[in-house]
């Protein structure tokens, strides 16, 4: 079976997107997902992204992470997707239904309301998620929000000496995260502008993660650190995050198509 495919990406965060929407393709499982995102065997991309009809909403997202493991929330493949649309609409994601609307250099998504109690993120057990007594190797006492998947974040002095790439893992992994953990590493340069680099759960080191960044500005928020709208600066480009009165987060930013191509199923299956 020849399947069609796009390639995009949000601030170099790159998916692979299938459109199931009027044509349904075989089953999705995690090994393929995996064999896709391969960046020397398959397309390669930090997630493969699946759109199929909804019930609920315009259409549905599924999100599988470069390790095949299927997650809630993308906010960089949630722009790419309205590019990809080209109208506003309601998408259904394991984390909620958000809503997308296309701009001329990219999207602005209402990502939804963000979550902070402990059985939210979800932790292991109670603990103030706005500052928790926890610490792994000079990264101490981060905050907690859930955006639609679950984030830790660290402020930091200066976010480029940490070696996230060595303690990222171990954070992910800790028995506190039973569904494992974006990690964020802040560093707060004024009231309206944060730089921020994050770890992203079956990932590793991304170069702009979405909803890392809704995570890190609201927590910046919730702390008093930064106003209500921010800059937030990932290595591969900025987003501007607001979290609004009405509770509700919306980001903005750049989105790209690559290029478009097909390939015969059965290779990766």
């Amino acid at each position: 079976m020849r399947v069609a495919f796009s390639k995009m990406h949000g601030l170099g965060n790159d998916f692979v997107v299938l459109d199931a929407r009027e044509e349904a393709l075989p089953a999705m499982t995690s090994a393929v997902a995996r064999a896709l995102a391969d960046r020397r065997e398959g397309i390669g991309c930090d997630q493969l992204i699946v759109l199929e009809p909804s019930v609920s909403a315009d259409f549905r997202m599924r999100i599988f992470n470069h390790d095949g493991g299927e997650v809630e929330a993308c906010g960089n493949a949630s722009r790419a997707v309205a590019l990809l649309h080209g109208s506003p609409a309601r998408v259904e994601t394991s984390g909620g239904t958000i809503g997308v609307e296309p701009s001329e250099d990219g999207a602005s998504v209402d990502m939804g309301t963000p979550r902070f109690d402990w059985d939210a993120i979800p932790l292991a057990y109670p603990l103030d998620t706005a500052s928790m007594p926890v610490g792994w190797d000079g990264l101490e006492t981060p905050g907690a929000v859930n955006v639609g998947n679950p984030h830790v974040i660290f402020f930091v002095e200066d976010a480029d000496a940490v070696a996230l790439e060595e303690i990222g893992p171990t954070i992910e992994h800790d028995p506190l995260f039973p569904q494992r953990v974006n990690v964020n590493v802040a560093t707060i340069v004024d009231r309206t502008h944060i730089r921020l680099r994050v770890w992203e759960r079956g990932v590793g080191l991304t170069r702009a993660c979405g909803t890392g960044a809704c995570a890190t500005a609201v927590h910046a928020m919730r702390r008093g650190l930064v106003e209500r709208e921010a800059r937030v600066t990932l290595p591969g480009g900025d987003l501007r995050i607001e979290w609004n009165e009405d509770n509700r987060i919306r980001m903005t930013g750049p989105a790209t198509e690559s290029y478009r191509g097909t390939f015969e199923w059965d290779h990766f299956a």
